[in-house]
């Protein structure tokens, strides 16, 4: 039995709920989500609440779709309510950010400059040169652009240089010693 599956999700003030047979779709002031739901799993829309259950006699591994689709409805219905964000910080001599409209122009100490245009539903944002954020309704592509991002220079373990989460612990080497013998 998932114990996560039988968690009722709350539908917050201002979200929508489409269910149909086999989509759910999910809009609210941040935007629209859409999720398919997989054989086995069955959703329903009562009191306010959105339940998953599951059919035996369809699927074998309803249980484990269980879990997971009560975890991305509830993904989505707070993602199209409040967003979702992540922010990354550049670390390094002459290392920095902005954006144009909806490109992001990055020095990472290349011989060119590294742009990355925000795919639609992400907003970026640069602080101080160096911090950027990034914020959107869907959990999943928030998390996959700040790891593209960072991505394009990771972290080093001898002087901390690159992108980096805001929360990330970079665990740093200790170079050559001088001189020893």
């Amino acid at each position: 039995m998932s114990r996560v599956g039988k968690v009722p999700v709350k539908i917050l003030q201002g979200v929508k709920i489409d269910l149909t047979d086999s989509m759910i779709k999910v809009e609210g002031p941040k935007g629209k989500l859409s999720q398919s739901l997989p054989r086995g799993v069955v959703v329903k829309v009562a009191d306010g609440a959105i339940t998953v259950g599951r059919d035996e006699a369809v699927a074998n591994n309803a249980g484990a779709l269980q879990g997971l689709i009560r975890t991305l409805i509830h993904n989505m219905v707070h993602g199209v309510h409040t967003g979702f964000s992540k922010e990354l910080d550049i670390v390094g001599v002459g290392y920095r950010a902005a954006m144009k409209g909806n490109v992001l122009n990055m020095t990472l100490g290349y011989s060119h400059p590294v742009e990355y245009e925000l795919p639609q539903g992400i907003s970026g944002k640069v602080e101080n040169n160096t911090h950027v954020v990034v914020t959107g309704a869907d959990k999943i592509l928030v998390g996959m652009v700040a790891a593209k991002i960072r991505s394009f220079k990771e972290p080093e373990p001898y002087q901390g240089k690159g992108v980096k989460y805001s929360n990330e612990h970079i665990i740093r080497k200790q170079g050559k010693a001088a001189g020893a013998k």
